[in-house]
């Protein structure tokens, strides 16, 4: 999703862990940025704009403008992120220049709506297994989320991803249409299930951040 967002970038020609703590006691981050053919650039950006941009709605599929010293300014997307795991911090990011007339490829995040009549009238419990799905389109055309209707869904019964509601003429679903979103469970197989659930679910609970962000504080 496109956002009328301009972050500025500063260059920086230092490298190693030393340097980085160096830049984040200063309010920065390194930011590597590639894409489009171009020679990658080195540059530092201030944390709270990127932290913001994961934070909102898009998260790390909105599209703002980079504005890099000597260079042209650019559409870019976070393709990737580091944080630290004990403190929560931002330690890195990557950014992908894009091409809004080339189609490119992202995660989008699915969004269960309804309440399955499984569930609701006959005890059931409703799984989730899939939280994203990857798509292939127009810059212009990233959807903020891609949604499931599971009202109808009673015990035994899922949803898979040829059931989500998108632009099929302008977005190509990347995972398997086969692939399970989520199904309503008898109570005697959520429970059989239910370790693994529960390592999913403690890892669903963290922030998103942290969830997709990888964990070495390398720069």
């Amino acid at each position: 999703m496109i956002k009328d967002i301009t972050v500025e970038a500063v260059s920086r020609d230092g490298v190693g862990k030393g340097f980085a703590r160096r830049l984040r006691s200063k309010g920065f981050i390194p930011v590597a940025v590639y894409g489009e053919n171009l020679d990658p650039a080195a540059v530092a950006v201030d944390v709270k704009a990127i932290a913001n941009i994961l934070r909102s709605g898009s998260g790390h599929n909105t599209i703002f403008t980079l504005s890099i010293p000597g260079m042209e300014p650019a559409n870019v997307i976070i393709k990737d992120w580091q944080v630290d795991p004990l403190k929560g911090r931002l330690l890195h990011a990557d950014l992908l220049r894009l091409s809004m007339t080339t189609a490119t490829r992202v995660s989008v995040p699915i969004v269960v709506v309804g309440e399955a009549v499984g569930v609701k009238l006959e005890g059931g419990i409703l799984e989730i297994e899939l939280r994203l799905v990857e798509v292939e389109c127009l810059p212009g055309d990233i959807p903020e989320k891609i949604e499931v209707d599971v009202a109808d869904l009673h015990i035994g019964q899922h949803v898979s991803v040829t059931d989500l509601k998108y632009d099929r003429e302008k977005i190509k679903a990347i995972t398997s249409e086969d692939q399970i979103v989520a199904g309503v469970l008898a109570p005697r197989m959520a429970e059989e299930a239910a370790p693994a659930v529960a390592v999913e679910g403690a890892a669903a609970a963290e922030p998103e951040v942290i969830k997709k962000g990888k964990t070495e504080e390398g720069a």
